[in-house]
């Protein structure tokens, strides 16, 4: 039987990237793999974010990132679902493997150089954020990891991990694979300046919980077809980011009509737009709906969150005795 990892971090408010790219799959992995599928606040990797981390603010967005997973529908019940934080066996296991692990591989990995380039000093924890990565998903002999294909590269670093601890001290870990969500499509941000991104901030997503009259405020400013300058000009919708919207939100007949209507200015931008909106209303209230109920409860929440760290632990902590024996830490 096959053991899924994944994790998300909460470096800000849970958004329609997230949850096209991650947290419906979550969902559906769930239902497939039960308690097999093992999913984290990875509040660990956050603080690597300088630009997003806000001690002040850690906590706060570990418990919403919970609450939306279940607000979409992921079930604690089925699933193991906790904070990277509350099991220190991540951070045990990331410190051997940083000891198997070359600067020069992890000063080639690609998210590393993006985000080293814009930053004055950049923290050592940034460069081994592939290393916790690792640990994270060959802490449970995890073999099936979906991820975002910018991910690749550090899934090929963990399988290259997984090798060399297994040459140095004896076949332990199996070789994950990375697994693509065939329906999820690259988010663009609201902004129209690439990916839609928290790091990047507010005005560039779209808040899954957010309220709807905000998220028209920012409909209304998100850029189109920029060759569409009047509302005669016929538009082209391969290149609109509001056509890209649709996609996700409404249903075939309205994607149809305005795909033809667009290309002939039978509708305009803004009638567009109010036509994704009510895509996006259909999608988004009854999960809204679903979070404010649960928000009603919050020692619910975190009860959920504790007992997936102690199911968490339980699979870890005889996993990290194997790695210690063939590590040779001492035994008490």
């Amino acid at each position: 039987m096959s053991r899924v990892f994944s994790g998300i971090q909460p470096t800000g408010e849970p958004h329609i990237g997230n949850y096209f790219g991650a947290m419906r799959n979550y969902v559906a992995l769930g239902e497939q793999y039960g308690k097999d599928s093992i999913y984290c606040v990875v509040d660990l990797h956050a603080l690597t974010n300088p630009a997003a981390f806000d001690p002040r603010l850690l906590a706060k967005r570990t418990y919403e990132m919970a609450l939306a997973n279940f607000a979409v529908g992921l079930d604690p019940s089925k699933v193991v679902f906790f904070a990277q934080s509350h099991v220190p066996e991540h951070q045990e296991l990331s410190w051997i493997f940083t000891n198997l692990t070359p600067v020069g591989e992890l000063e080639r990995m690609t998210q590393y150089k993006d985000k080293a380039g814009v930053l004055e000093s950049v923290p050592a924890g940034l460069l081994m954020y592939p290393v916790l990565m690792a640990a994270d998903i060959l802490l449970y002999k995890a073999d099936t990891v979906p991820v975002g294909e910018d991910q690749t590269q550090h899934i090929e670093l963990t399988r290259e991990i997984a090798r060399r601890f297994n040459h140095s001290f004896g076949e332990t870990f199996p070789e994950p694979k990375a697994v693509y969500n065939k329906d999820a499509l690259r988010i663009p941000g609201v902004d129209g300046h690439g990916k839609m991104s928290k790091s990047k901030g507010d005005n560039s997503t779209i808040g899954l919980l957010e309220p709807l009259d905000a998220i028209w405020q920012k409909l209304r400013a998100a850029p189109t077809d920029p060759a569409r300058v009047r509302r005669t000009d016929p538009g082209n919708p391969d290149v609109c980011l509001i056509f890209d919207y649709h996609k996700l939100f409404s249903d075939l007949p309205t994607l149809e009509m305005v795909n033809v209507e667009c290309r002939r200015a039978g509708i305009g931008c803004v009638d567009c737009k109010k036509k994704l909106l009510e895509g996006i209303t259909t999608t988004l209230t009854p999960i809204q709906q679903r979070a404010a109920e649960l928000a009603q409860h919050p020692d619910d929440i975190r009860d959920a969150l504790a007992q997936g760290a102690r199911e968490a632990r339980a699979i870890a902590a005889p996993i990290m005795a194997e790695v210690r024996e063939k590590v040779g830490f001492l035994k008490l």
